[in-house]
């Protein structure tokens, strides 16, 4: 099982402008992913649960095209939890960082739903693994 992520992190005024600039429409995502209202106070819990790895990889002082790919595929990983949501009746009883936990594996993520092209899973694979390590303090 993964480590629990400590999802109110203290940021340095310079950290929360490097994140304000690195994801300037963070705060939008869950209204983005939401199928309906509730669903958006799920996407506030899974962007919670983003924000200590977004910062992490700020810190990491990656290329920005990278930083730019992770950020992008952590978007796609917060839909597909919001969509299994509504798919699975069992999946929509667990906490957000339970389902992204059970989501995010060793060796990638989720098959994207529309299925995207092999580069595009690959990329979103790469960043699962990423965000896995992290989780798991690996």
């Amino acid at each position: 099982m993964g480590r629990k992520v400590e999802t109110e992190v203290i940021v340095s005024s310079d950290m929360a402008a490097q994140l304000a600039r690195y994801c300037p429409d963070l705060a939008q995502w869950p209204k983005k992913w939401a199928y309906d209202d509730p669903d958006i106070v799920i996407g506030e819990r899974i962007v919670e649960y983003f924000t200590p790895f977004l910062l992490h990889l700020l810190e990491q002082k990656l290329a920005t095209k990278t930083l730019r790919r992770h950020r992008d595929n952590l978007w796609l990983l917060g839909g597909e939890v919001i969509r299994e949501r509504h798919e699975s009746a069992e999946t929509a009883k667990k906490p957000i960082d339970e389902i992204i936990i059970e989501m995010v594996q060793q060796d990638g993520g989720p098959f994207m739903h529309p299925r995207v092209s092999e580069d595009e899973q690959e990329s979103f694979d790469a960043t699962c693994r990423k965000y896995y390590r992290f989780l798991h303090g690996a």
